[in-house]
């Protein structure tokens, strides 16, 4: 029931109240602790914030490559971080798991090392990379989750705004980064260039709106084979992103991607995720219907 959501997120207004100056802007009656989807979106027509103030202080290569993140929707850094700071924060995971700082969660998910690690803010905070984010998301960038693997995901077939939504649509962008070598054999990333351009498929385009007072009630399944489907129908490309350590990848917030199959076992894949959404949007989860909790880390403007 949405009461239930609704319940707990009233004990979390800090890390909810980013939310109540857009919801006035929007017109929207809305407490910070209330349901929010997609639906409570529909009779308003999104407008962007432009951060391309930004590329005046930019090589030309870079230029080049925020073309074709609009175009493809993700962007390559190879070898962003150096093998120096690699070892350093899969010692700092070490450490952290040690001393159950942090816990495997949702599956084989690190969540939220950051809030536990002047390593990892560092690097998710980094002024350039930041400057680079709130390009990408046409205004002012913000850190708000990280999550580190020590094996590979295997995730199916998604675009993460099924998962982490916002309005306008398009707000939020995930940055990956491989900490160790990953090939074929060891779970590496997939993704499928220029999906991003696709429409954003929420609840509503598998049944899952749910009515006042409930959820949907479709399992995530069903979005999955839904997702399949539209792969098959528009016979897009995917790609598997065979990485280096210390190499980044930027995805679009709707860029369909996942996790290849993690054949050898006796290898770890450890890598790390940096999600980043623009301040002046709704951001929200559509599956739950719930407001993201933000603990916002940094925010450059």
């Amino acid at each position: 029931m949405k009461f239930v959501y609704a319940l707990y997120n009233f004990f979390h207004r800090k890390q909810l109240a980013h939310n109540i100056p857009i919801y006035k802007k929007l017109g929207l009656k809305k407490s910070y602790y209330s349901p929010v989807s997609s639906k409570d979106f529909k009779h308003l027509t999104a407008s962007d914030t432009t951060g391309d103030e930004h590329l005046s202080t930019m090589s030309e290569t870079l230029e080049k490559q925020l073309g074709d993140f609009d175009q493809n929707g993700y962007l390559i850094l190879p070898g962003y971080l150096t093998k120096e700071i690699v070892a350093k924060i899969n010692v700092e995971i070490e450490n952290l798991l040690a001393t159950q700082k942090i816990k495997f969660g949702y599956g084989n998910k690190l969540m939220f090392a950051i809030h536990h690690s002047k390593i990892l803010r560092s690097i998710g905070t980094d002024p350039e990379l930041m400057k680079l984010i709130s390009v990408l998301l046409r205004g002012p960038a913000a850190l708000f989750q990280s999550i580190n693997f020590i094996m590979g995901s295997e995730q199916h077939t998604h675009s993460d705004s099924i998962h982490m939504t916002t309005y306008p649509l398009g707000g939020l962008l995930g940055v990956w980064i491989a900490l160790e070598d990953i090939d074929e054999d060891n779970g590496p990333l997939h993704y499928y260039p220029g999906s991003h351009k696709l429409p954003y498929y929420l609840n509503a385009d598998y049944d899952n709106e749910g009515s006042y007072f409930l959820l949907g009630k479709k399992n995530y399944t069903e979005y999955e084979k839904m997702i399949d489907e539209k792969v098959a129908e528009k016979n897009i490309e995917k790609k598997v992103f065979t990485a280096k350590a210390g190499d980044l990848l930027i995805w679009h917030a709707n860029l369909l991607h996942g996790g290849e199959p993690h054949l050898n076992r006796s290898r770890t894949r450890k890598s790390m995720v940096f999600h980043y959404f623009n301040v002046n949007c709704v951001c929200y989860h559509e599956i739950s219907q719930r407001p993201a909790l933000i603990n916002m880390l940094n925010v450059e403007f």
